[in-house]
């Protein structure tokens, strides 16, 4: 993998990460297909949406449908049709959120499918041995989580276990890509843990920045993960700007299952290259939509006879042929064409943001950037 950096405006980065498959543009959002695809969309919406990475999620893969299904079918790419860059999540959340009975050790996660109730056990090299079998541009270490709020001592042990974990990923994705071509190919991501307390963060950045295999391998981004999960917003912001400074310049920084547009911007504004999040598809769904003046909820009924588009500055394919009134409809009838129409807009609004975000910052406007943002949204719509 390669990353470089095209330019600055304050701590906000525009760069470039060329992987196998695809050349990605940063600032970044990356639609979430947990099973392998976005939920109601195939990978030619995707491709007209102009995404170059999606993520897809190893529990999900692993419970079903499986690694040597995986294997057979040649991965991600050769499973799915897309061609772009997949990033794969280790499955740590989801057996940590799913399961109602997982517990963590040193070790690994010991967790029960929410499917069928089976036991399995995820360890550092079990989860790389699975990512390695959909054959993701980008794998994330296995980690430890821990919901917040939460006492200094369990946030200690994570950070123990996250930097134990870390060690054992490293040395053996480092040793698997001296012998096989196609995994030297795959790219690893450590994970920053340490709740929201400032020097547990530093501790536990510092050391994976530092961090490398017997064979000088480092890893290929540092991602801050643990945030979103109970605290406030400010405190997510406060938590990012202490442990950015303990990140390098030289590699991506990824931030987990975050956010809403406003946290998209804060965060950019604070270094962040790399996002996630199920939102916007989620809310798309659920009737919630994103336009440049803020949220609309098409399930309102003053949209029932409404002529105009949902955004009319939006240029995506939903925004240009339907109507909010015929929007409306859809989502009162059920229909499943609603959710495909309102998520190609959703991710339409989401990846456009993170273009004219990446554009500002070529051009050093990203400040004023930043704040028509804020003033176009206060607006009524």
């Amino acid at each position: 993998m390669e990353f470089q950096i095209n330019a600055k405006d304050g701590a906000a980065r525009a760069g470039v990460i060329k992987t196998a498959h695809s050349e990605i543009l940063t600032p970044v959002f990356m639609p979430v297909g947990t099973c392998g695809a976005v939920k109601s969309l195939d990978t030619d919406d995707i491709n007209v949406l102009g995404a170059k990475i999606i993520l897809a999620n190893t529990y999900h893969m692993y419970l079903r449908p499986g690694s040597e299904v995986m294997k057979k079918m040649g991965g991600l790419h050769g499973f799915t049709g897309f061609k772009g860059s997949f990033l794969t999540d280790s499955g740590g959340f989801q057996a940590f959120s799913l399961s109602n009975n997982s517990k963590a050790d040193e070790n690994g996660i010991k967790f029960k499918s929410h499917i069928d109730g089976s036991a399995h056990f995820f360890t550092p090299t079990s989860v790389l041995d699975m990512e390695y079998a959909l054959s993701s541009d980008i794998m994330m270490v296995l980690d430890d989580l821990v919901a917040l709020p939460a006492d200094i001592k369990r946030l200690s042990k994570a950070v123990d276990r996250t930097l134990k974990w870390a060690k054992i990923s490293l040395e053996y994705h480092a040793q698997n890509s001296q012998n096989d071509e196609k995994i030297a190919r795959q790219n690893l991501f450590a994970i920053i843990q340490g709740g929201t307390d400032k020097e547990l963060r530093k501790r536990c950045a510092n050391e994976l920045a530092d961090m490398r295999a017997k064979n000088g391998r480092a890893f290929d981004g540092l991602a801050i993960g643990g945030l979103s999960v109970g605290e406030s917003a400010d405190d997510m912001y406060e938590c990012v700007e202490n442990t950015i400074p303990h990140t390098d310049e030289s590699r991506p920084r990824y931030l987990m299952g975050v956010g809403t547009p406003e946290n998209l911007i804060e965060n950019i504004y604070r270094g962040v290259d790399m996002f996630d999040c199920v939102l916007p598809t989620r809310n798309a769904r659920n009737g919630t939509l994103y336009t440049s003046f803020g949220k609309l909820s098409i399930k309102n009924a003053r949209f029932a006879s409404d002529e105009s588009a949902l955004d009319p500055l939006c240029s995506c394919h939903t925004c240009k042929h339907y109507s909010r009134a015929f929007l409306h409809h859809l989502f009162r009838a059920k229909e499943l064409t609603f959710y495909r129409l309102a998520s190609l807009h959703n991710l339409h609004f989401y990846l456009n943001l993170m273009r004219q975000a990446r554009q500002a910052i070529i051009d050093g406007r990203f400040e004023a950037f930043r704040a028509k943002f804020y003033s176009d949204r206060a607006g009524e719509f």
